[in-house]
């Protein structure tokens, strides 16, 4: 098969992912994201106890504070909806949406028993407008363990398996490591986190990203793709077969 050929056929694949269960996944995200950030805020402006400062170290003091940051630090809403729209099926959809729907109870549970925050940055967000509108609604409160990391690590790791499905492998998971590593980094240098924060959320991620195992989903993906092709449970019979000779 030429290459031409083979680049329009993953090009066709990228797209029918993209195309399947569209609306589903509009709808899904925005009702998931629509709850979170209900819970999230209220958490925020109603601790249940004393808020915990969290400490400052080395690394802190070292990543000066970056207004251009801003981009990438909400870029995480596009980053953690590609995952879903890379997935065919509504089983698959809601599976990830349990999976790092459990993550962000895991986070609001902790920020409800041990409210904490970000200790004052001594800068004049007035000066940064784009900083002062995010400082007025996301306030530096459950800042550990930062769930803008700790969403963005569980995505990654989600992608690293369904890029190479959807035909993007290494060029997209190199883009999505360094989306990912990029957002961290703007936590930190958008003074919303401090380095314990981005560590709490990295191990957070981690964990319920290896407990969801999405190479598990991508395994059942290939196998339904295969009954589909093979109904009857008919394989083709390889060359070497003594039955064909």
């Amino acid at each position: 098969m030429a290459y031409g050929s083979r680049k329009t056929q993953r090009t066709d694949g990228f797209w029918s992912l993209v195309r399947a269960q569209f609306w589903f996944k509009c709808f899904g995200t925005m009702g998931f994201t629509a709850v979170f950030f209900g819970a999230y805020i209220y958490l925020l402006r109603n601790p249940a106890g004393e808020v915990f400062t969290m400490p400052v170290t080395a690394i802190d003091r070292l990543i000066a504070f970056e207004p251009g940051a801003l981009p990438i630090y909400l870029s995480l809403w596009v980053y953690v909806s590609l995952p879903p729209v890379l997935m065919p099926t509504r089983r698959e959809i809601i599976e990830y949406g349990v999976w790092i729907g459990g993550l962000c109870l895991i986070a609001l549970t902790i920020f409800y028993f041990w409210p904490n925050a970000v200790p004052p940055a001594n800068i004049d967000w007035a000066v940064y407008p784009g900083m002062a509108f995010l400082k007025g609604v996301d306030a530096a409160g459950n800042a550990c363990p930062s769930l803008h990391v700790a969403t963005a690590v569980f995505s990654a790791y989600w992608l690293h398996w369904l890029l190479p499905a959807a035909g993007i492998g290494r060029t997209g998971n190199l883009i999505s490591t360094v989306w990912c590593v990029a957002i961290a980094y703007s936590t930190l240098a958008t003074k919303q986190h401090v380095a314990v924060d981005v560590f709490a959320g990295t191990a957070l991620g981690l964990l319920l990203a290896w407990a969801s195992r999405p190479q598990r989903i991508i395994a059942r993906r290939a196998r339904s793709e295969a009954d589909v092709s093979y109904p009857l449970d008919v394989r083709p019979v390889p060359e070497s077969s003594p039955s064909i000779r």
